[in-house]
């Protein structure tokens, strides 16, 4: 059974490592979005030196109250260490299973 990681990523913050080294197979089970306004920034993810993929884009309105909410993911890491990016007014708690 997997060991399952809680790792906080505070607001505007730019390719945060989520883990001490970070390895290929690295898993991202999901991110629980925190908005501290109604209209946050966005959230993306970037797997090692690869692409951002965004998964939250945040904006003017995007949210209705400031209850955090799940994106579940579910993926592994091709390359290397996971990497959240958070804007203004948003921060993140990432789960996984992170080396």
């Amino acid at each position: 059974m997997a060991i399952h990681k809680g790792v906080a990523v505070a607001a505007s913050k730019t390719d945060e490592l989520i883990s001490a080294t970070g390895a290929a197979g690295d898993y991202l089970e999901g991110l629980l979005i925190i908005p501290a306004t109604t209209s946050p920034g966005a959230v993306s993810i970037k797997d090692g030196v690869g692409s951002a993929i965004t998964v939250f884009t945040g904006g003017a309105s995007s949210v209705s109250s400031l209850v955090p909410f799940s994106i579940p993911l579910g993926f592994k890491s091709a390359s290397g260490a996971w990497k959240v990016t958070t804007g203004a007014n948003v921060s993140v708690i990432a789960v996984g299973d992170f080396t």
